[in-house]
């Protein structure tokens, strides 16, 4: 009886050592399952924060380039304005030109000044022909060099605006 007593209790040494190392494990478990959990949910809202971050910068560049497009569009409606103003005073300039080139004729009854005045008026309307052409000329350079100032100022800016670290 005795030997069936020690029996026992070593079985039952052994069922207790057997539970309290379930035990052991289950909490292990747990505390395991619990910090992945955690490690998780700490990486959801970093994943969150970055994208929000993202989404920030993204909106902060769209803003940049919105604003120097729109600087662009300005300065190409003012050059615009500007060449039209300064084709008008070419116009006039042309304008006042041939009317000098048409008031040079001398008619009268000396035929060395009729001869002098003829040849003053052909000059003159060379001259306003050349003047016309030099002013077309220059209106174009003009229209050309302000559209590369603007684009290459567009272009610097666009680059500046997206080259710029978040503020």
């Amino acid at each position: 009886m005795i030997a069936w007593a020690q029996g026992t209790a070593l079985l039952l040494i052994l069922a207790s050592c057997w539970g309290a190392y379930q035990h052991g494990r289950s909490v292990e478990r747990a505390q395991a399952s619990l910090v992945a959990a955690e490690r998780a949910s700490a990486a959801s809202r970093a994943e969150a924060r970055a994208q929000r971050s993202a989404r920030a910068f993204e909106q902060q560049r769209a803003q940049a380039q919105e604003q120097v497009r729109t600087h662009a569009y300005e300065q190409r409606q003012a050059a615009t304005a500007e060449a039209s103003a300064a084709a008008a005073a070419g116009q006039r300039l042309q304008h006042a030109a041939a009317q000098l080139a048409a008031r040079a004729e001398c008619p009268g009854v000396d035929t060395a000044a009729a001869t002098r005045g003829k040849a003053a008026t052909r000059a003159a309307m060379v001259l306003s022909e050349l003047l016309a052409r030099a002013d077309a000329r220059a209106g174009e350079l003009a229209k050309a060099y302000d559209a590369a100032r603007i684009a290459g100022s567009l272009c610097e800016a666009s680059y500046t605006a997206l080259a710029r670290p978040l503020e």
